[in-house]
């Protein structure tokens, strides 16, 4: 049903994607799919602050968070399972929702905190990604 899934997973929150990774890597044992595991980087914010930085980095936090993400995929992920990584940056829910679009994945797994009360009025990422997705979104909290 699902040959082509992405996993969104936090890697400084890698105990928040214990559900959605059991859930993610059961489904792709199961259906003999790809494992596209994607983790953002968010933007810097404004452009004076982005500004005031190294001009490498950009490039370094990304290579950093390739890294963490390799690691974080060695010790959750079986050996068993297809796996791809993908670091991007921007808008968390944005470039989840373009990732799939790109990959021609069929669903994607996010995690959910918790709400808050903030979360009631801006909403979270995991729900915007529910709302906007064209495909199956599965949220596991």
């Amino acid at each position: 049903m699902f040959k082509n899934t992405l996993l969104a997973v936090d890697i400084n929150d890698p105990e928040g994607a214990v559900r959605s990774t059991e859930a993610a890597v059961s489904m792709a044992q199961h259906e003999g799919a790809t494992l596209h595991i994607l983790n953002v980087v968010p933007d810097q914010g404004m452009a004076i602050v982005s500004a005031s930085m190294a001009p490498d980095h950009s490039a370094a936090i990304q290579q950093a968070a390739r890294e963490a993400l390799a690691t974080w995929a060695a010790a959750n992920v079986p050996g068993d399972v297809a796996t791809e990584l993908h670091v991007v940056q921007g808008t968390v829910y944005d470039q989840i929702i373009k990732t799939a679009d790109s990959l021609a994945a069929e669903c994607i797994i996010v995690g959910a905190h918790s709400p808050s009360l903030k979360d009631y009025l801006i909403g979270p990422n995991a729900a915007r990604v529910a709302r906007h997705a064209s495909q199956s979104v599965f949220v596991l909290r």
